[in-house]
């Protein structure tokens, strides 16, 4: 839509993801997502951690699935979504406070500090199945369906010099 603000935000998940369904029976996820921005203090020689920012954020449908039985407290995640009006509130303490949401549109974990297997899920409603291999089997797949494009550069006769 129009107008939408876009962003893209690395944290932790502060909580393990919390699946609901909707009366409909629609799948909704939210987790928070906290950002601490860090910065070089050159007088002292050392790191210095700024106020971290909380953002809660909002996933649907089968995202919010995948969310829930994939990630877990603590990870650290890459979200990309588009940033809602935040809304006022007092806290408890009487303080007035500002709370920032974020409608995902993709999430997930940052593999800068560890490393991750994927695993397809299989597509529900469709006349197409979906392997629950990882992704990396896609091109040996498609080539068994005899699909001469599908991999070109297992073409018999092509002599090409480069």
């Amino acid at each position: 839509m129009a107008g939408e603000l876009n962003v893209t935000i690395v944290g932790n998940l502060a909580d393990d993801p919390e699946l609901r369904y909707t009366q409909g029976g629609v799948a909704v996820v939210s987790v928070r997502v906290g950002s601490t921005p860090r910065t070089f203090n050159r007088q002292t020689n050392a790191w210095e951690d700024g106020e971290t920012v909380w953002v809660r954020c909002t996933g649907w449908r089968e995202l919010a699935e995948n969310i829930s039985q994939s990630l877990t407290k603590g990870t650290r995640v890459i979200v990309t979504g588009r940033l809602k009006a935040p809304s006022a509130y007092q806290s408890a303490a009487g303080e007035a406070r500002a709370s920032l949401e974020l409608e995902i549109d993709e999430i997930g974990a940052s593999l800068r500090y560890a490393t991750a297997a994927i695993t397809r899920r299989a597509r529900e409603g469709g006349d197409r199945a979906v392997s629950e291999s990882t992704w990396n089997d896609a091109p040996a797949a498609a080539a068994k369906g005899g699909d001469a494009w599908a991999n070109p550069g297992t073409a018999a006769g092509d002599d090409t010099p480069f």
